[in-house]
């Protein structure tokens, strides 16, 4: 159940009309990477957690709904930077410029530019934030990932997190408003925040690498390709020991002399790891086990039901509570 307080979770406050930076900010309205696209990705993904991972239901569906109050900011937000501009439409009558508020012909023929990227914003919605990016994109649904497993999805926003906060950061270079920029800091400071209570919800999981069940093959998980010429460049990712696996890297030289060598890489050995097949097998068929029955016993079947309610007077165990309800004043 929502409800709305409709009191925003955050001061949001402008100096003066901006329409050129209200266009923008779109970006983070119905944008791939904006408020929108994470409430509903993390709403989605809870539902799959409800049952045997509670808590982790609790932690996405409040991250989801401060996301919703997230877009309720940003929608403001424009909304403020656009002010007068509704009023100026919907003054039929007048022929004057519209833009004169903006204080010169410069201005006008810079939301002129504007309105030509994005038609939509300024001639359908009359001044209005719509549900599209800075470029007239419309938002969708294919912009939410949800896999139904808490180590990928859990990942997914991890990463979620890192590109919108990519985005504040840039949008901060296109406007001088003080006001404007305290509200995006804010925006931007909740995306690190939500990027550690995603990373530490991740750790809860163990094991939790590789993302799934299933275990990478050891004949290939610690081979590194050589697949450019020239220079070759060498870091902890391709020499040394692999950071998750702990496995040593093999760096192919050559990976054509390699892979014909190998038929096909069928014939590749497993070298530098501890990891075997047989190994491999058990870890499969182990923790196939665990997953699935950490699932199935807490999945209800049969009759169902969301939500247990509470009826006034009585406590969650259906008994009378024999304390007085409390008076309004």
């Amino acid at each position: 159940m929502f409800y709305h307080v409709k009191d925003l979770q955050f001061n949001a406050r402008v100096s003066a009309p901006d329409p050129r930076f209200a266009n923008l900010l779109l970006q983070q309205f119905g944008g791939p990477n904006g408020e929108l696209k994470a409430a509903m990705q993390y709403f989605v993904q809870a539902f799959a957690a409800k049952e045997p991972y509670p808590d982790k239901y609790d932690l996405l569906m409040d991250i989801a709904t401060e996301e919703f109050s997230h877009l309720e900011i940003v929608g403001a937000t424009i909304q403020m930077l656009l002010s007068g501009v509704n009023g100026k439409l919907k003054d039929a009558a007048d022929e004057s410029e519209i833009m004169q508020l903006l204080n010169g012909k410069a201005a006008k023929e810079n939301v002129i530019h504007e309105a030509m990227t994005n038609p939509h914003f300024v001639l359908e919605s009359a001044g209005s934030p719509v549900l599209t990016d800075s470029r007239g994109i419309p938002w969708s649904g294919t912009y939410v990932n949800a896999n139904g497993d808490l180590t990928v999805d859990l990942r997914s926003d991890i990463a979620a997190e890192s590109r919108a906060k990519i985005v504040y950061e840039y949008l901060m270079k296109f406007t001088d408003d003080p006001y404007v920029k305290e509200t995006l800091t804010f925006l931007m400071t909740r995306e690190v925040a939500h990027f550690q209570m995603f990373q530490a919800a991740l750790e809860t999981i163990q094991p939790n690498f590789p993302p799934g069940v299933l275990q990478a093959d050891p004949r290939y998980s610690n081979t590194y390709f050589n697949m450019s010429s020239g220079s070759e460049a060498r870091g902890p990712w391709n020499e040394g020991t692999s950071p998750e696996l702990g496995e040593s890297w093999r760096y192919i030289e050559d990976p054509i002399a390699h892979v014909e060598a190998t038929n096909g890489l069928l014939k590749q050995d497993i070298a530098g790891t501890d990891r075997t097949d047989a190994l491999i097998r058990k870890i499969n068929k182990d923790l196939s086990k665990e997953r699935s029955e950490e699932i199935n016993v807490a999945t209800t079947t049969g009759e169902n039901q969301w939500s247990s309610y509470v009826l006034s007077g009585e406590s969650e165990d259906g008994t009378t509570s024999r304390s007085n309800p409390k008076k309004s004043r």
